[in-house]
């Protein structure tokens, strides 16, 4: 059985988390956040619903909530609410910090079976960089290869994404393999995303973000070279988006 906004009825405590969201609901905000997500026909969230309400509240609500069982956040997970999905990842990364190597086992195992209620980039970039990413940081990442071709972008993303966890660590190979693998991607969310990770790869080892754009610079997206070099001086993203590396 379904509740009135896609929780599994059954779950009570799951349906008490998004009834303390819907009491917050705000009509107007909502509409703008529908907006913004970029939910009508033909859009990256197409479908996508939105309470109307601001990312602070959301997590105030998944504090009064943070021992829902992973069963429960499974059940949020399916709400066609935005920000009941949100909510519901906000819990898993807290419990995938707080808890032992059993838990963050079970947490990640999760995520990556509810993956494709992970359907907009506020939901992925909340929640790859915090649970897939540390999770893999010391594992096999093939896992990362078989998302980056995925045909689904919101895997794509993921895979990006979890890199950043990577990038804290200094471990730097793996965005840069990713980044290369998705330079001919269609999307421009995609361009945004490799392009953060290389901008924070380039605070960390600036020659290595030089080398990969000099490597692909005819190749990369105007989108992604343009996120990538956002915290040089303005005289050297001009020469950078100019590709004059010569006076570099």
């Amino acid at each position: 059985m379904v509740g009135r906004t896609g929780v599994m009825a059954v779950n009570s405590e799951a349906v008490a988390a998004e009834d303390a969201l819907r009491a917050l609901a705000h009509p107007g905000k909502a509409r703008t956040a529908a907006k913004y997500f970029k939910t009508g026909p033909g859009e990256y969230g197409e479908g996508d619903q939105f309470y109307g309400i601001r990312v602070p509240q959301v997590r105030e609500v998944a504090r009064q909530f943070n021992t829902l069982p992973l069963d429960g956040c499974v059940a949020l997970l399916q709400s066609p609410y935005n920000e009941a999905r949100l909510m519901a990842l906000a819990i898993l990364v807290r419990r995938f910090e707080k808890g032992d190597a059993a838990t963050q086992e079970a947490v990640y195992t999760t995520f990556m079976a509810q993956r494709h209620r992970v359907n907009n980039w506020n939901l992925v970039d909340s929640s790859a960089p915090f649970i897939s990413g540390p999770y893999l940081l010391e594992r096999d990442r093939a896992v990362l290869r078989k998302l980056a071709v995925s045909p689904v972008m919101w895997d794509r993303r993921i895979a990006v994404l979890s890199t950043f966890a990577f990038i804290r660590a200094k471990d730097l190979a793996e965005t840069l393999s990713l980044c290369e693998m998705l330079l001919a991607d269609e999307q421009d969310l995609m361009h945004k995303a490799c392009g953060w990770m290389l901008r924070e790869l380039g605070k960390r080892d600036e020659a290595a973000l030089l080398g990969f754009i000099r490597t692909h610079y005819s190749a990369m997206p105007r989108t992604m070279l343009r996120y990538a070099i956002e915290k040089f001086e303005p005289e050297t993203r001009k020469q950078l988006l100019q590709g004059n590396f010569s006076a570099l």
